[in-house]
């Protein structure tokens, strides 16, 4: 086959401003932090297991009317084959028919902007209500905005009774709980048939969401107005899996137990 050079040399021309940006972006960040979940339980150095329903709060189902209660038990978190397994049975957990497991990372695993990113495959079914989200180290209750009055990013969220659709929100507080978000539907299937990868891009003016390193939506220090930009402290990352609640629902006949929460991998990328 005869090739023509100069349509050869054309074609790399094109080609390199394209590769360009594609380095500058894969080097814009590093890698500061990591759980890949090798081991064969959680690492509580790095992550706090939480109990309970946040009665000790006086907001038992945390504010949201969910149903269930966390545990450590490892019924409901394990960690088994690289993947940390979150769990949601029906079963009894302290007067509550739902148990289920939530973990945050430790205070002194909290960052201040960067990229943030899970490979994780969701539950399915009516009133699973996954997440995948950030709250401000000041935050010691583990309640949402609207309660602890404290900014939030969430970076997943799925209901159940929507199975293929990713949600991402910034919630802030300024005389009154605010939020705005956005949100990502597979053209087929649903987020329960594999993994995926839910992300953030956080700096001092914005936050942008990705679903499978793709950008659906952006929140600015523009959206805030006239507040001052929120997002300007060290945040914890949380992961758990809820059960009912306002928002996704409560289980019903169509819901089967036990339902699992899969996790890959978290990471935490900042600016060189």
């Amino acid at each position: 086959m005869k090739y023509n050079v100069f349509s050869i040399v054309r074609t790399l021309m094109l080609c390199l401003p394209l590769f360009a940006i594609s380095c500058v972006h894969r080097d814009k960040y590093r890698l500061v932090w990591s759980d890949e979940f090798n081991g064969t339980a959680l690492d509580t150095t790095q992550w706090r297991i939480i109990a309970g329903n946040a009665s000790q709060y006086g907001e038992a189902g945390y504010g949201n009317g969910e149903l269930e209660y966390y545990t450590a038990n490892k019924e409901n978190i394990t960690v088994h084959n690289g993947k940390l397994i979150i769990t949601a049975r029906k079963d009894s957990g302290d007067g509550e028919n739902y148990t289920s497991a939530r973990i945050r990372t430790r205070d002194n695993y909290a960052w201040k902007y960067g990229r943030f990113v899970a490979r994780i495959r969701l539950p399915h079914g009516h009133g699973m209500w996954p997440a995948f989200w950030m709250l401000p180290t000041e935050n010691q209750t583990g309640l949402g905005c609207r309660l602890s009055k404290t900014p939030e990013i969430d970076i997943m969220e799925m209901i159940g009774r929507n199975p293929a659709t990713d949600y991402g929100t910034a919630h802030w507080w300024a005389d009154v709980h605010h939020m705005k978000g956005g949100h990502f539907m597979l053209p087929s299937g649903n987020l329960s048939d594999g993994y995926h990868t839910y992300a953030v891009e956080w700096g001092p003016h914005n936050i942008k969401w990705f679903f499978d390193g793709k950008q659906y939506f952006e929140v600015t220090s523009y959206d805030v107005q006239p507040s001052h930009w929120p997002f300007n402290k060290k945040f914890t990352l949380i992961l758990n899996l809820a059960v009912g609640g306002t928002w996704p629902g409560n289980p019903d006949s169509t819901t089967h137990f036990p339902q699992h929460m899969y996790i890959d991998y978290v990471r935490v990328y900042q600016k060189r």
